[in-house]
C-alpha cells in the first residue's frame, strides 16, 4: 500500500528553513512513513538555534559534522555518505532531501536510477538543475505560506498569497501543455482520462506538484484552469477529465 512505504528525510540545516519542517513532514505523509529523519549540522554554531528546537518535537536525529577545513561544506559529504549507506542497507521506497543546495543534484540522480522516489524540498532560489533531478519538488516559501501558527499569523519569511489564479495558470505555457499532454496520452476510448492516471504520467514525466501553484491537489488546480470538462464517476470518487477544446 502507498501509506506503507518508507521514506527517508535528510536535512541540509545549513540550506533549509526549520520553519517548514512541519510542512515537509505533512506533505511526505501523503506519500509513506518517513521513518528516518535525521538533521545535518554542526551544532555548536548558534545559527542552528531554529533547527535545535525542533528535533524534539518532531522525532529528528541530528547528527553533528564538524567544519574540518575553512571554506568546505563538511555537512553535504555526511549527507552524500549517510544516502548512500542507507540506500543499500535499508529497504527504502523514497528519499526526501531538504536543501537548497544543487550540490546533492548527482545524488539524485544515483538513487533514482536505484528505482525509487525522490522528494525534494527548498527555497525559490534553489538552482534547476536540482529541481529537475528530482522525482517531485516542492518550494517550501509555498509550505509557509500554508501553514499558520498557533497564534494564527502565518510565518514572517512566508509570501502572502501564492494561490495562482486562473488567468495565471493559463497563461503559463509548460503548464498548459503538460496538462494537456498528459491528459491526451491516457485518454482511454471514450476520450476521457483518469485524473489519477494523469498525475502519474505528468510524475514519470517532470518534477511537479501542484504546490508550488498554491493548490494542495491536482484535482484542484486541474478545476482552476478550466481548461477541461470534468466527469465524476463511482459515486462521486473518480474524477475523468477531457480537453474542453475537443
Amino acid at each position: 500500500m502507498e501509506r506503507d512505504r518508507k521514506i527517508a528525510l535528510l536535512i541540509d540545516c545549513d540550506n533549509a528553513s526549520h520553519q517548514a519542517v512541519d510542512g515537509v513532514l505533512n506533505e511526505l505523509a501523503k506519500y509513506g512513513v518517513t521513518n528516518i529523519r535525521r538533521a545535518y549540522g554542526n551544532w555548536k554554531t548558534p545559527h542552528l538555534k531554529g533547527w535545535e528546537e525542533q528535533l524534539h518535537p518532531y522525532a529528528i536525529q541530528p547528527i553533528q559534522q564538524f567544519a574540518y577545513t575553512q571554506g568546505k561544506n563538511a555537512t553535504d559529504a555526511a549527507m552524500i555518505i549517510d544516502a548512500m549507506d542507507l540506500l543499500y542497507t535499508q529497504q527504502l521506497d523514497a528519499f526526501a532531501l531538504m536543501t537548497s543546495d544543487s550540490d546533492f543534484t548527482p545524488l539524485v540522480m544515483r538513487i533514482l536510477t536505484n528505482g525509487l522516489t525522490v522528494y525534494g524540498f527548498g527555497e525559490q532560489k534553489t538552482p534547476l538543475p536540482f529541481v529537475n533531478a528530482c522525482s517531485q519538488f516542492i518550494y517550501t516559501e509555498h509550505l509557509l505560506a500554508a501553514a499558520e501558527t498557533e497564534s494564527g499569523e502565518v510565518p514572517v519569511d512566508a509570501p502572502r498569497d501564492l494561490k495562482k489564479s486562473r488567468g495565471e495558470l493559463r497563461g503559463d505555457t509548460w503548464l498548459v501543455k503538460l496538462l494537456r499532454n498528459a491528459a491526451e496520452q491516457t485518454a482511454e476510448e471514450d476520450g476521457w482520462s483518469h485524473l489519477g492516471r494523469v498525475g502519474q504520467y505528468i510524475s514519470n514525466t517532470t518534477s511537479f506538484s501542484p504546490v508550488n501553484y498554491g493548490y494542495k491537489k491536482l484535482s484542484d488546480l486541474v478545476r482552476m484552469t478550466d481548461l477541461f470538462q470534468v466527469e465524476m464517476r463511482k459515486n462521486n470518487s473518480v474524477m475523468y477529465i477531457k480537453d474542453s477544446r475537443k
